[in-house]
């Protein structure tokens, strides 16, 4: 077991064990035969005892001695005396199997579903506990049992927890002694308890306490991942928070069905539909986002117009990101028209933990709508847009050109946020990091550089909601990649992470979005609305992120990456062409999130790694849209001429058919058949260049 060579057993050991193995099957044989033929007899009874003190695990004979307590109690008239001796007796036969193996899950439940029915004493219960902890501190069956011990003697939260001080200073490696403490500590804290209030006096001991734990003994994982549960419950608030929104706060935005309109490239946005979203992206996933909970104001658009819609790419109710489509005013607004989004006034929003939204927040901008006739005459001047770098020239904006990346710290927000826990929130992070730098200086410790790398990203995200700038991105990102090398096991989960970083380095401020900002020269293509493309390409990015600073963008390069996902794009409802050729995406579910981007034109995926991987595993491991919460009657779809081939690439299917692409490439990837082909091009009648041919 774990890497040690079987050793030969020894003639005497092989003889015992055939011995017991006689006994065993000769003892199973009479088990099954009262248990068929329902015999709950005491000799019965004894045999199935015997059994389960060879065998714990033998999960008939449990449920056998359940029916039998059943039967028997229905037998005793209720005599109290009768009724003890029954109960009693299970619990000496699973007592005495614990003896065997005290980590049996069958002996554990049924000691639970004997002393559930409420007829047996439980004063020997945490007797019993006190022993097996002491042969195994850390038997996590003994303190999953001892919380449902402590419920039925209504013993207090504060007396529990002072018993897991107790194991942690008896032994700093009690992992699950840590694991019942983040247990019992959220409860205390929610509730005020006299001594865990206020919040930040009662974290600030845990920190004490988990110091003690990790500086004696750096190797020792316990510590660790108490501490950053500790973190997190520093960091996080409870009630929802919104971050981020389309339109900006104070931004002005130019609506336009002409393609050829372009006035203002950074604000113009372009719509056949001849509507525009509106666009909520929250710091959590959330439901109850409706004309009920948010109120919208202009002279063009009523509340009651505006249907709320969760963007989740696994079809749930809640959702960080949701999206409403406002019409294009009737006529044309030669001058800016103020409009006005309003949330948090009334309840309703709710978060997953059960937090209502409770912040007063305003989101104000202006709306002006220009040349509503759409060029339909030239349409056969459009062209196909090859994503070479020649089309593509920096961007250059004038000195009164607005900034399109508004602040979301500008949102109007009754902000009733305590400063003082603000102010304890950043000085304990600041500490931390300190003591941590410390400590790495001394030694080498893998998970020392993970939990540094944290807690500068924390010190960042407080920082960034002040003063809008993040201090410690290079630091972190050199960290990621130390640990990538020390530890190339996780080396996915630390590229992941490094490339949260960049992408948050990248896109925190409007001056560093600018020089990943490009003007597009093939503008003709009428889903080109203002021509101006971000180039996030050649960054080696793995996992997206900070996408709730990129809803204003319409054309966005992600080529010669190593994407493995593109969860979070979901949420730029604006965005028009997209380039992903030359990345790692495996299949086609994890082109799930563009089953939410309507207004998709242009899409390359060129040269991934799409069909190429026998078994689609990313359906198992994360959300996806197509879990079969979709049902696809294959036989009436009219659009589909070969039924074979819908169901060979149904999720294909299920992915494309609702999008309304011009330009589509796929070449390079192992699925991208002439059959395939064909396939695509019998449902997409919008489709007009596919892997850069015109189609007729």
């Amino acid at each position: 077991m774990h890497g040690r060579p079987r050793k030969a057993p020894k003639p005497e050991d092989e003889a015992a064990s055939s011995a017991k193995a006689q006994k065993l099957r000769a003892l199973q044989s009479q088990f099954l035969s009262h248990h068929q033929n329902r015999t709950y007899s005491k000799e019965a009874l004894d045999v199935s005892a015997k059994l389960l003190e060879i065998n714990p695990e033998s999960y008939t004979a449990w449920n056998y001695r359940k029916l039998a307590v059943q039967h028997n109690l229905a037998q005793s008239d209720s005599d109290p005396d009768s009724v003890k001796s029954i109960l009693d007796a299970e619990l000496r036969v699973v007592e005495s199997a614990l003896k065997q193996n005290f980590k049996s899950y069958g002996a554990w439940h049924h000691r639970k579903w004997v002393l559930s029915k409420g007829l047996s004493s439980i004063d020997h219960e945490l007797r019993l506990l006190d022993r097996l902890q002491k042969i195994d501190s850390r038997n996590f069956h003994a303190w999953n049992y001892r919380r449902f011990v402590a419920a039925l003697m209504n013993r207090s939260e504060e007396d529990e927890l002072s018993y897991t001080t107790d194991m942690i200073n008896t032994n700093f490696s009690n992992y699950s002694a840590w694991h019942n403490r983040s247990v019992l500590l959220p409860s205390l804290l929610e509730r005020k308890v006299q001594g865990f209030f206020p919040k930040e006096e009662a974290l600030s001991y845990e920190y004490e306490l988990v110091h003690q734990a990790i500086f004696t003994d750096p190797d020792d994982q316990s510590g660790w991942f108490y501490y950053l549960w500790l973190l997190d419950q520093t960091l996080k608030t409870d009630a929802p928070l919104l971050v981020s929104s389309f339109p900006a706060y104070g931004s002005d935005i130019i609506l336009s069905r002409d393609r050829r309109f372009d006035e203002s490239p950074l604000h113009s946005f372009h719509s056949e539909s001849g509507t525009f979203p509106l666009v909520l992206y929250f710091n959590e996933a959330v439901e109850g986002v409706s004309s009920a909970t948010v109120m919208v104001e202009s002279s063009f658009c009523t509340n009651n117009d505006l249907i709320w819609k969760p963007l989740s790419i696994n079809n749930s109710n809640a959702a960080r990101v949701w999206v409403a489509h406002v019409k294009f005013p009737d006529k044309e607004l030669q001058q800016a028209y103020p409009m006005e989004v309003r949330l948090g006034h009334s309840q309703g929003i709710i978060s997953s933990g059960g937090f209502d939204y409770n912040h007063h927040t305003q989101i104000a901008f202006k709306v002006c709508a220009r040349s509503l006739e759409t060029e339909t005459n030239e349409e056969h001047d459009e062209k196909m847009i090859s994503w070479k770098d020649e089309i593509f020239h920096i961007l250059k904006t004038q000195s009164r050109e607005p900034n399109p990346f508004i602040s979301f710290g500008q949102l109007t927000i009754d902000a009733d946020h305590e400063a003082t826990t603000s102010e304890w929130r950043e000085e304990t992070i600041a500490n931390e990091i300190s003591l941590f730098r410390e400590l790495l200086s001394e030694i080498s410790c893998k998970i020392g550089k993970l939990t540094l790398a944290r807690l500068l990203s924390a010190h960042d995200a407080i920082l960034y909601q002040s003063s809008k700038k993040t201090i410690h991105s290079e630091e972190i990102l050199g960290l990621y990649s130390d640990l990538e090398k020390l530890d190339p096991l996780h080396s996915r989960y630390y590229k992941d992470e490094h490339s949260l970083v960049l992408l948050q380095q990248v896109t925190s401020n409007w001056e560093s979005l600018l020089r990943h900002s490009y003007h597009c020269i093939e503008s003709t293509l009428s889903c080109l609305g203002n021509s101006v493309c971000l180039r996030l390409n050649n960054l080696s990015l793995s996992r997206m992120g900070s996408t709730e600073n990129l809803l204003w963008v319409q054309m966005l390069d992600l080529s010669h990456n190593e994407l493995r996902s593109i969860e979070g794009l979901e949420a730029l409802q604006l965005l028009s062409c997209l380039n992903l050729s030359y990345n790692k995406l495996p299949s086609v579910t994890a082109l799930g999130p563009l089953r939410l981007l309507k207004s998709l034109k242009v899409l390359n995926v060129s040269y991934n790694e799409i069909g190429s991987h026998s078994t689609d595993t990313t359906r198992y491991l994360c959300p996806s849209p197509l879990s079969h919460t979709e049902e696809v009657d294959w036989e009436r779809n009219e659009i589909v001429t070969e039924v074979d081939n819908l169901s060979k690439y149904w999720e294909a299917f299920l992915i494309f058919k609702g999008l309304n692409l011009k330009q589509l490439d796929i070449s390079g990837n192992a699925i991208a058949s002439a059959q395939f082909k064909s396939f695509l091009v019998s449902f997409l009648p919008t489709l007009k260049w596919l892997d850069g041919a015109l189609l007729l």
